[in-house]
């Protein structure tokens, strides 16, 4: 800290901080790299033993194999949007919470194939949205 005659002290020297963000940004992106891993490893699932997952008389049922093609690609975007939350990138603040929504609504309509799994996925969702909706962090431009 440097004082300058009839100023307030000012800093000469910033800190840098990490690249890294904390708290609940923190939390956010570690939540939508989990649900996209998850994701990921629903979609692979479906993809490579389409006979694993069934439900009959369902209104939104698709061939397994399509629903394990949607699974991965959300899962791939989730991951970077989640890394992107994690590194502090500004636009990763509205990718986060709207790929969140696409994840929620995607898991909402496979409950019936796998309910446990997919209510687990909506729960990481909804604390991403949440923590990304609630919280801001220091972006960088």
């Amino acid at each position: 800290m440097a004082e300058t005659p009839g100023r307030a002290r000012q800093r000469t020297t910033e800190p840098r901080n990490s690249d890294w963000v904390t708290g609940p940004s923190l939390f956010a992106g570690w939540a939508l790299e989990m649900s996209g891993s998850l994701s990921i490893l629903l979609g692979v699932a479906g993809i490579t033993r389409d006979t694993i997952f069934s439900a009959s008389r369902y209104t939104y049922r698709f061939d397994l194999t399509t629903w394990g093609w949607l699974h991965l690609v959300i899962g791939i975007a989730l991951v970077a949007v989640g890394l992107g939350v994690l590194l502090g990138k500004s636009w990763s603040t509205g990718a986060g919470v709207a790929l969140g929504a696409v994840s929620l609504i995607t898991q909402f309509m496979f409950i019936p194939y796998y309910p446990l799994w997919s209510i687990s996925v909506m729960t990481l969702d909804l604390l991403a949205i949440w923590a990304l909706s609630r919280f801001s962090a220091p972006y960088d431009a």
